[in-house]
């Protein structure tokens, strides 16, 4: 399962983002989304869990927790259209 999470801290890394997503079980992938032109964060990023149980408990617990000075948003990712 795919994992959306914004309002990220500009300082926040994906190494950072997966250490917080392990707690919960198996990622596969993690990437916070950078600004090409200026090489800061977009505020937000994805990540992908191998276990949907898994992702689901990590949504659960981690919507409007605290990341590096920040409260974020952790919701299923939704196919762009």
């Amino acid at each position: 399962m795919t994992i959306f999470v914004s309002k990220l801290n500009d300082s926040t890394h994906s190494d950072e983002q997966k250490k917080v997503f392990d707690v919960f079980g198996s990622v596969n992938s993690a990437q916070v989304v950078i600004n090409n032109l200026t090489g800061k964060s977009r505020g937000f990023g994805f990540v992908e869990m191998e276990s949907e149980d898994e992702a689901t408990t990590a949504i659960q617990d981690l919507q409007n927790s605290e990341l590096n000075g920040r409260t974020i948003t952790v919701k299923k990712a939704q196919p762009q259209v």
